[in-house]
């Protein structure tokens, strides 16, 4: 599963730095999925086919928003997700509408980082 962060975010931007796929962002920040990959051009992940170097709208304007394409719960670069270590009021968690599982999480590390 990817991880998400809740409205009880303080901003203080501990998470963005402990993120090996640079899946979080300020809010208000668009993202792109070549930005701390490897991938460039067009690519196909999760059967969604995207421009990895073309900028997306960000997903929340007022707080730190993790993006699901791009987080792996850390799997393949650590034991436990970092953000959520490092998060003084715990709240980066499991995102119930982003589902996977152990090797799925583990091949989209392929994909972000091999490609």
């Amino acid at each position: 599963m990817a991880l998400k962060i809740t409205n009880e975010c303080i901003n203080c931007g501990a998470c963005e730095q402990e993120c090996p796929n640079k899946a979080i962002y300020e809010g208000g920040i668009e993202w792109n999925l070549s930005e701390g990959t490897k991938l460039k051009n067009n690519i196909t992940l999760n059967n969604k086919n995207y421009n990895a170097e073309q900028f997306n709208r960000p997903l929340k304007q007022d707080i730190f928003y993790i993006v699901p394409e791009k987080c792996t719960e850390c799997v393949g670069f650590h034991e436990i997700p970092q953000c959520a270590s490092v998060c003084p009021v715990n709240c980066c968690i499991i995102d119930d509408n982003n589902k996977e599982t152990k090797e799925e999480l583990i091949f989209k590390k392929k994909q972000l980082h091999l490609k």
